[in-house]
């Protein structure tokens, strides 16, 4: 497949403002004749006194002419500038919009393969820092162009030997140039790995320095953070000390016309092959020739950098969609899941191995094992997540690629074990569960999932601000919430993945009977740890290295699955210890 150039990238971004490009052009081009006019003024000046013309009403329009074309030229340029920073702003804000409704819609392991850290760089960062080069490069180097191109044509036309003298300088600068870009090439490319890497080093550092201090892992972490600080600064040092030589030499060598004009002009004079009024004509033009050219190629370096970065924004927006209908075409009937013979892989190792399960409407079904057995993996193919590589999942009798990713997200509420909470008041985050929700919907949803009494305890009540990413709250004050937002929903199937880990005894039964009423007539699928918490379960699946290793109830596995009763007698066993901890502490207080 052909690769999209990074004009056409652009243009699909700006929309109706591509017209806003196309009008800065333009404007810059009329900005171009703008500023060609006052040096042919000034030659004709110059020519005219050494004709010895003393009306200096002649040199008084001329000038006036020559300010006006400046006021003109200025004009033009600030309007063209306009034009290309409101299409500019329109393309990068297209851009972040896609890009995050692109994650939206590529399967979540393509997301988790990237550190958080990268992407927050790219839609943040990297796209910001293509605003200047968007904004400039249109009015400015399309005049930086024009302008040198319409003088060397009219020097050109004066006399041709006159108007290749101009060159003479910039053969020399462009030697300079190639070795530079030669010396260069990959310097950009490695900057931004190391810059990437140093990003993403740097978000790590943040969100682990509680850990880091509680460990006292300070100076080695710290560690890791001054390597990649080091290898930003290194490779952008040995970069510029790559090219410091060669860049000097193009820029003394390429605005350097007067090193050609002025011996091989002389010599024309000399030999009566120009008049002098050709030679200073030239010579005022030849002043103006190449500087522009040299603020053009300033912008090679950002022309590069928005190379760079677009390749980083489209290699996200061309990876492969979940592969979902734009409409209903089979209607599910009921809410069964069934999954036959699902096999999953992740970064190349295959998890899942042919998992099957019945998931019946109105069932509470239970997924346990232990860690990393594949449980949340086939929670998040139940819910979408991620397409599994073979078998199918249905859901009502429907392939679930088969219904709209929309219609059937609706169909779902999912709380996982790592829940998250927007920087908005615990309201606004639990009507995040249902667009439209009252107060009062908000409300009883908190009650039924005895969120409302610790609720009201914060500062403002429902009106509280949570902080971003929850922080102002617990960790299992942020749970129920998210639990709340997800009755709210009102779903016909419920995922709780693990979703109480971090809940204390008394509020998990608090919400554990919340639960067991607000999804009668639905269907629960539960991830536990705490095996007491899903023993009336309907079903109770035992996964264990990517399989199926039981199915049954509560009774039906203890005497069954070998497994199971293990891992019920260490819950038990737990379960003991921690009475007696707690008794223990209740004693030495009462001792105390």
């Amino acid at each position: 497949m052909k690769k999209r150039s990074v004009i056409s990238w652009v243009l699909e971004f700006a929309g109706r403002k591509r017209v806003f490009f196309v009008g800065s052009v333009l404007l810059a081009m009329l900005g171009v004749a703008a500023s060609f006019a006052p040096y042919l003024i000034i030659a004709r000046i110059v020519s005219e006194l050494l004709s010895g013309n003393k009306d200096w009403s002649f040199y008084l329009t001329q000038t006036i002419i020559m300010g006006v074309c400046w006021i003109l030229r200025v004009t033009l340029h600030s309007v063209s500038t306009s034009l290309s920073h409101i299409a500019t702003f329109t393309v990068l804000g297209t851009i972040r919009k896609q890009v995050c409704e692109k994650l939206a819609t590529i399967p979540l392991g393509s997301v988790l393969d990237d550190n958080s850290g990268s992407y927050k760089n790219i839609i943040v960062e990297r796209i910001d820092a293509m605003e200047t080069t968007l904004a400039h490069i249109v009015p400015e180097f399309t005049a930086n162009i024009l302008l040198p191109a319409v003088m060397f044509i009219y020097l050109l036309t004066l006399d041709w030997r006159l108007g290749l003298s101009n060159l003479v300088g910039a053969a020399i600068g462009l030697v300079f140039c190639t070795v530079m870009m030669i010396k260069s090439r990959g310097g950009y490319e490695v900057s931004v790995q190391k810059t990437k890497k140093l990003n993403d080093t740097a978000v790590e550092y943040i969100n682990g320095i509680e850990v880091i201090k509680a460990f006292g892992k300070t100076g080695s972490s710290y560690e890791k953070f001054v390597v990649a600080a080091r290898e930003g600064a290194d490779c952008f040092i040995d970069w510029m000390r790559k090219c410091i030589w060669p860049q000097a030499g193009m820029m003394a060598f390429l605005p350097a016309t007067f090193l050609g004009v002025l011996p091989i002009g002389l010599l024309l004079v000399k030999n009566g092959a120009i008049t002098p009024e050709k030679f200073i004509t030239g010579s005022i033009l030849s002043a103006g020739l190449i500087t522009p050219l040299v603020i053009a190629f300033s912008y090679m370096d950002d022309i590069l950098k928005m190379g760079t970065i677009f390749g980083e924004v489209t290699e996200i927006l061309e990876r492969k969609d979940m592969e979902r209908p734009a409409a209903i075409t089979k209607k599910p009937q009921g809410s069964d899941i069934c999954l036959k013979n699902v096999r999953f892989t992740y970064k190349d190792k295959e998890v899942l191995h042919g998992i099957d399960m019945d998931i019946n409407q109105g069932e509470v079904v239970a997924m346990v094992g232990p860690s990393g057995s594949g449980k949340s993996t086939i929670a998040r193919l139940i819910d979408s997540l991620w397409d599994p590589d073979s078998g199918t999942i249905t859901y009502g009798g429907v392939d679930i690629k088969e219904l709209p990713l929309d219609y059937y997200m609706g169909q779902i509420s999912y709380v996982a074990q790592d829940n998250y909470l927007f920087d908005l008041s615990v309201k606004e985050n639990i009507r995040l569960g249902r667009a439209g929700a009252t107060d009062e919907d908000v409300i009883n949803a908190a009650k039924a999932t005895g969120c409302h009494d610790f609720i009201m305890g914060l500062e403002n009540g429902y009106d509280t601000v949570v902080g971003g990413a929850g922080g102002h709250l617990s960790g299992g004050e942020r749970q129920r919430i998210c639990i709340a937002r997800a009755m709210l929903k009102n779903a016909p199937v419920v995922i709780l993945d693990e979703a109480t880990a971090y809940t204390d005894p008394e509020n998990e039964a608090l919400v554990q009977a919340s639960v067991a009423r607000l999804v009668q007539g639905r269907t629960l699928i539960v991830i536990a740890h705490r095996l007491s918490t899903i023993v009336d379960a309907d079903k109770i699946f035992v996964i264990n290295n990517g399989n199926v290793e039981a199915c049954g109830t509560q009774e039906e596995l203890l005497k069954s699955c070998v497994l199971y009763r293990k891992m019920w007698d260490a819950h038990i066993m737990s379960k003991d210890e921690d009475i007696e901890n707690a008794s223990g502490q209740e004693l030495t207080r009462k001792e105390a």
